[in-house]
């Protein structure tokens, strides 16, 4: 008689193979988002490094990241391949309040500049409460948080 294994067997062995994987994957799915956002919230950080550097050598706020671009994390792209968007406040002339983010009061979440990555799912609204900005990654009360919008 053969050695091998029936084939209830093998259906039981795949099956359990699969209950196992589709337990996995959403952690393992997780683990990955916890480490892009993760990520992002340290660019942010050497991004705002970076402007302020740039504000004690010029004494105003770069127009746009692109005069910066050289010394950015990534080149100023965040996790999920997408640059990093940033509005100059505080000089940024007639019409600039009206771009700016603002949180669930819509009170504006900074004064200087805003700064912010899109998030995974890359879509975004002005009011960071609302569904589509709660998984961006921004820098909010004048660098006082950074993290997830959902968390502010």
């Amino acid at each position: 008689m053969g050695q091998g294994f029936t084939l209830i067997e093998m259906l039981l062995a795949v099956s359990i193979m699969a209950v196992l994987t589709a337990i996995a994957m959403p952690a393992y799915n997780g683990y990955i988002d916890k480490t892009k956002n993760d990520l992002a919230i340290s660019y942010l950080v050497s991004i705002q490094t970076e402007i302020e550097r740039y504000y004690t050598r010029e004494f105003h706020y770069p127009e746009a990241l692109s005069d910066i671009t050289s010394v950015l994390p990534n080149n100023g792209m965040d996790p999920w391949g997408r640059a990093f968007v940033y509005l100059n406040i505080i000089e940024g002339g007639p019409g600039t309040m009206g771009a700016v983010r603002k949180d669930g009061a819509l009170n504006p979440i900074n004064t200087k500049y805003d700064l912010f990555s899109l998030g995974k799912d890359g879509v975004t609204k002005k009011q960071i409460s609302q569904k589509d900005s709660l998984d961006d990654i921004i820098l909010a009360r004048d660098g006082g948080f950074v993290g997830l919008a959902a968390d502010f």
